[in-house]
């Protein structure tokens, strides 16, 4: 008995530098870098918990310690990452406890989907359509039936849904990224609204809405936004026709081959401000920012007309004799 009280105090010494060693060591592992060589997408399923995260890293040969990670759910189960679905993209020299912080922070891959301002709905729809590890559920859908699922049953598409980058994540529905766009524009259009000049020829927030869209496809030079506007809510004042060639191609659809005839501008549609009083019905387009401000703060002046010069920016003309001159200057003998 004396014997085993005197050797007590050095076996409890060796299992104590024994279990210290193996901690180190467990903790080595969960410290060593993945066996990867080139940076790698893994996918956590739905639903899926820790051990079936480390069992298909383990046997993908992405963990090579898979006990580790299983000793750890046991001793340290408050060090264990809190699951989402997605991509992950593991890069090597990655630790094993990098690993564990990238899953705890979501840090899920995640796409990119530009949507430029002036594109019409059906432009955006086939970017949607187009875009890849997209949920494509509206693909076969019709607007009308895009607009019931979005709330909206009673609105038409057009001009309703913000143009921006968009970013998702692998089997994000095209149904939310329209949904987040519609809401977007909708709080834009808003604020466009409550800062709007006063004795506008416009009385509602969708009246301002078609007249950003008209501003959108007419110039892509920002200086030029108030200005335009300014020609068009002068000619909306004066009861004068808007005339502007974006309507009508919007009105001819596809059968506009990228010019416009004589016979085009009389072509009587909805939408041909040359043939019809005032605004369009709809947008024509989904407007910016920009356009949405300048169509409710538009620029002072005695501007009634203005005329591409083929640079990206216009000419603009107080009277029909200098319009003339300017169509003659720019248009026709180009």
């Amino acid at each position: 008995m004396r014997r085993v009280a005197k050797l007590l105090p050095l076996l409890l010494i060796l299992a104590a530098l024994v279990l210290g060693a193996g901690y180190r060591y467990w903790q080595s592992r969960l410290e060593a870098p993945l066996t990867l060589e080139a940076p790698t997408l893994y996918e956590v399923p739905a639903g899926a918990g820790f051990h079936r995260v480390i069992r298909e890293l383990d046997a993908r040969g992405i963990l090579s310690d898979g006990w580790a990670y299983r000793l750890l759910s046991r001793l340290e189960p408050e060090a264990l990452p809190d699951l989402r679905p997605g991509e992950y993209r593991l890069t090597p020299g990655m630790s094993g406890r990098e690993l564990l912080g990238l899953l705890d922070r979501h840090e899920v891959v995640t796409y990119p989907l530009t949507i430029p301002e002036g594109w019409t709905f059906a432009q955006m729809r086939a970017a949607l359509d187009a875009a890849p590890k997209l949920e494509h559920r509206t693909a076969e859908w019709s607007d009308a039936e895009i607009m019931a699922e979005l709330g909206r049953e009673d609105e038409l598409p057009e001009g309703r849904f913000f143009p921006d980058t968009y970013r998702y994540r692998k089997g994000i529905s095209d149904l939310e990224i329209l949904r987040q766009s519609m809401v977007r524009m909708d709080e834009l259009l808003s604020e466009a609204w409550a800062s709007r000049d006063d004795d506008l020829p416009i009385d509602t927030p969708y009246q301002a809405l078609i007249l950003a869209s008209l501003i959108e496809r007419e110039t892509g030079a920002p200086e030029e936004r108030e200005r335009i506007a300014g020609v068009f809510v002068r000619r909306l004042e004066r009861g004068m026709r808007l005339q502007t060639d974006p309507t009508v191609i919007y009105g001819m659809g596809d059968d506009y081959d990228g010019n416009i005839t004589r016979a085009d501008l009389r072509e009587p549609t909805p939408y041909n401000t040359y043939v019809i009083d005032g605004l369009p019905p709809t947008p024509i387009a989904l407007p910016g920012r920009a356009a949405l401000q300048a169509a409710v703060q538009p620029a002072e002046g005695e501007a009634l007309y203005f005329v591409a010069r083929g640079d990206g920016t216009h000419h603009f003309s107080r009277s029909l004799r200098e319009h003339n001159n300017a169509v003659n200057r720019y248009i026709r003998n180009r």
